[in-house]
């Protein structure tokens, strides 16, 4: 029993040694045009988390041809930066869907000029 007890402990230590994470910020966007020029951009803003990081869906203005490489997505302290390619001449409404996962765990994010507070709920 004291041997397999002994196992029990070094090998659960030994598993939170491996897993020793550096720190990282991982993006993936799937987008969809809804509406060509700017004139109506809804304004909603939705989050869900789950154990994988977290999903924001949000409409925005970007260039008539957006592509994911028009976006950044960079770590700065607490806060997960999102920028987007400001449009020049061509506008259009995009519907966003970001998926963020990030280590260490992230309090803020912040998308062009707007931060959100990122809280669990209760």
């Amino acid at each position: 029993m004291y041997k397999k007890t002994v196992f029990l402990f070094v090998f659960a230590f030994m598993l939170l040694v491996a897993c020793d994470r550096k720190p990282f910020v991982e993006q993936k966007i799937t987008f969809e045009k809804v509406a060509d020029g700017c004139s109506t951009t809804p304004q909603s803003f939705k989050m869900t988390s789950n154990f994988g990081g977290e999903r924001y869906e949000f409409n925005r203005c970007l260039p008539a041809d957006f592509a994911k490489e028009q976006m950044t997505v960079t770590r700065q302290g607490d806060t997960v930066v999102v920028k987007f390619k400001k449009p020049e001449a061509a506008k259009a409404v995009f519907n966003i869907t970001l998926d963020i996962d990030s280590y260490p765990k992230y309090s803020y994010i912040t998308i062009d000029e707007d931060t959100y507070a990122i809280v669990a709920s209760k």
